[in-house]
């Protein structure tokens, strides 16, 4: 993931917890929302317009990037927003990146649940830790932990 993706999902993961300070103090568990996803396109200028014109989002490539676009939902801090991005192998599909406590222990529970690990865990400095993952019906999937302390 690129520098202003990082980013976005700190904002995102930042915002998140600032709303939630004023709320039950109860103990809860960290929900497993989706805070990011990725489509791939063999075209991506002809995605961009399709999803703009479907949507209504605004793709806007990232500075500094030639080939990953900034997919703005529109919707509130609490949705997530996404990247369009070239198609980087045949068959490659929409990625959902999903907020998980701990990529180790959700890595082990993926593999115990029958699914496997196609990228193990991986650093984002400063940001967390990411694992792309893939079910027991051939989906792929991403999760995230945030953590500053990440190197």
């Amino acid at each position: 993931m690129g520098l202003l993706i990082r980013r976005i999902l700190t904002e995102r993961t930042i915002a998140h917890h600032e709303k939630g300070k004023n709320m039950s103090k109860t103990k809860k568990t960290t929900p497993a929302n989706i805070i990011w996803f990725e489509i791939p396109a063999d075209n991506p200028e002809r995605a961009k317009e399709f999803y703009g014109k479907l949507f209504g989002w605004k793709i806007n490539l990232f500075s500094g990037m030639k080939d990953y676009w900034h997919i703005d939902t529109g919707g509130s801090d609490d949705t997530p927003d996404g990247g369009l991005m070239a198609r980087k192998h045949r068959g490659q599909s929409i990625t959902n990146y999903v907020n998980v406590p701990s990529v180790t222990q959700f890595m082990a529970k993926v593999e115990k649940l029958g699914g496997r690990i196609c990228l193990p865990k991986t650093a984002v400095p400063q940001m967390g830790y990411f694992a792309i993952c893939q079910d027991t019906e051939n989906n792929t999937f991403a999760i995230w932990e945030r953590n500053e302390n990440a190197k």
